[in-house]
């Protein structure tokens, strides 16, 4: 069995809704359209291509995928042609409630019973990767079906737009797998994997709590 790897791009009160571009994804007339390309810097386009090490799947929602596959054919030439080349070649799957022709090569759509058609790419791939797909990041939260999560949170708040926890997700415990980065923007990289159990509670006014 593999690895599903959520990565995403986060402002401080937790909004990830089209952090690329202003058109990425206006939905909710969402008014910060490429609220990330102002922070963006060396330090995380670095971060970022070493994070898809070893990737050999792409899972994605119906508008990120959309958005990719107007976007990565047509780069092989430019400055990300490495990554334009990892994706056009890797597979993709698809999770939408409509029936939409796929261009993109290597594309398949998944079938409706989500959960189940996600632990079977789980089962095909060693690193499977959910980039952006808000939407679908919200089920996988719910059914525990992701085991790492790529979070860079930047100093900016926005107060609208769709959130990273948008359904308030399940009680989970994450561990923190290496130490974070920070760009020069202000950004800080948490790469964190998904541990067992659920978060425990104490008593911080008992006088042995060891502070």
């Amino acid at each position: 069995m593999g690895l599903i790897h959520i990565d995403l791009f986060s402002t401080l009160d937790g909004v990830a809704q089209a952090p690329g571009a202003p058109d990425e994804d206006t939905e909710g007339g969402f008014p910060f359209g490429g609220w990330q390309a102002p922070l963006f810097d060396e330090v995380v386009g670095e971060q970022v291509n070493a994070g898809m090490a070893g990737l050999d799947a792409l899972l994605l929602g119906r508008k990120t995928y959309d958005i990719f596959a107007g976007f990565w054919p047509h780069q092989e030439e430019g400055v990300d042609g490495g990554i334009a080349k990892l994706f056009n070649g890797v597979p993709k799957y698809v999770a939408s409630r409509g029936n939409p022709t796929l261009q993109w090569a290597n594309s398949e759509l998944l079938g409706p019973d989500l959960a189940a058609a996600v632990r079977e790419v789980r089962d095909r791939h060693r690193n499977v990767h959910v980039i952006g797909s808000t939407d679908l990041v919200q089920t996988l939260l719910a059914e525990r079906l992701f085991d790492r999560l790529s979070l860079w949170v930047f100093p900016v708040v926005l107060g609208v737009g769709k959130k990273v926890f948008a359904r308030g997700g399940v009680p989970a415990n994450l561990a923190l797998t290496e130490p974070p980065v920070a760009s020069t923007t202000g950004g800080v990289l948490l790469r964190y994997a998904l541990a067992d159990g659920t978060p425990g509670t104490g008593d911080m006014t008992r006088e042995d709590r060891g502070v």
